[in-house]
């Protein structure tokens, strides 16, 4: 075959090839491409723009610098939380009402598919009052016997970071998340993570008190903020706050700081729900988008 018609071929395969992935793309995201140009232009600008890449293999200087790129690594110059954001915005409901079955069943769905999680409403019968509300911001939690904020923080930058944030004046709904300052990494772990939910008003627990109290105790949750797709993996370690605050749940200083729900009113909307992680190999802390 001449030189000229084999590069020829090459290119058409490229561009055919090409073709398949934006029309995939798009046809997968039809409904989080339409929100997007209906509520945000210019992340639909950058979508696009990253789109259109797969549809434009055929000039040669990208082709000779990515002549052995894949479909998969051409993607990846995607911004994968726009479409995570895009899923979630389109179907959720405004902020702090509840979710529907079917609004439920579909964020569940596109978690599921953007972390790869084993994550569910519902363990062992039960299931909390909601699933989407508003987060408010936290103290930090004594995590043994002594602690204070001279002795919470393990950096100089930990702490003037923050500081500011105080510390409760009780508990958390458990105790203590250590015996002592000599702390394994999941205690330092569990208090830096942790996040504050209603249990008292899930459905059953006043019947079921110690049941549900062991239940809940330290139990992962996925937590992520619509808003912008930041997303990590929380600790139950303490109940609250209360009906009267107009909130749902509340996080951590940690957790709110990566969450970025620190706002001059350090209030916003996630959706969380369980983690099933029975051989405790799921980290605490932020996690990344697969997909």
């Amino acid at each position: 075959m001449p030189q000229n018609s084999h590069y020829r071929h090459l290119k058409e395969k490229w561009t055919a090839r090409h073709k398949d992935l934006q029309k995939n793309l798009i046809e997968k995201h039809a409904d989080s491409l339409k929100w997007l140009s209906d509520n945000s232009k210019q992340i639909m600008v950058s979508a696009l723009g990253g789109l259109l890449l797969l549809a434009v293999p055929g000039k040669p200087l990208l082709l000779h610098h990515t002549s052995v790129a894949s479909g998969q690594e051409l993607t990846a110059s995607l911004d994968k939380s726009v479409f995570l954001v895009s899923d979630l915005q389109s179907i959720l409901p405004g902020p702090g009402e509840p979710l529907s079955k079917d609004q439920e069943t579909q964020t569940l769905d596109i978690l599921r598919r953007h972390f790869n999680l084993k994550i569910s409403t519902e363990e062992n019968g039960i299931r909390l009052e909601r699933n989407y509300g508003k987060i408010g911001a936290e103290q930090h939690l004594a995590r043994y016997p002594g602690d204070s904020m001279s002795t919470h923080f393990d950096t100089e930058t930990d702490s003037r970071f923050y500081w500011n944030s105080g510390m409760a004046p009780g508990l958390g709904a458990w105790g203590y998340f250590a015996h002592g300052p000599q702390m394994t990494a999941e205690d330092i772990a569990r208090e830096k993570y942790y996040i504050a939910i209603q249990t008292f008003l899930a459905p059953g627990y006043n019947e079921n008190t110690k049941k549900y109290s062991d239940f809940f105790r330290y139990k992962k949750m996925l937590v992520v903020n619509p808003d912008n797709g930041k997303a990590l993996v929380a600790d139950i370690g303490d109940a609250g706050p209360g009906t009267s605050t107009r909130k749902h749940l509340g996080g951590s200083p940690e957790v709110m700081h990566y969450l970025e729900r620190v706002d001059g009113a350090q209030v916003g909307s996630v959706v969380y729900f369980f983690i099933n992680d029975p051989d405790n190999k799921v980290p605490l802390g932020p996690i990344n988008l697969v997909q």
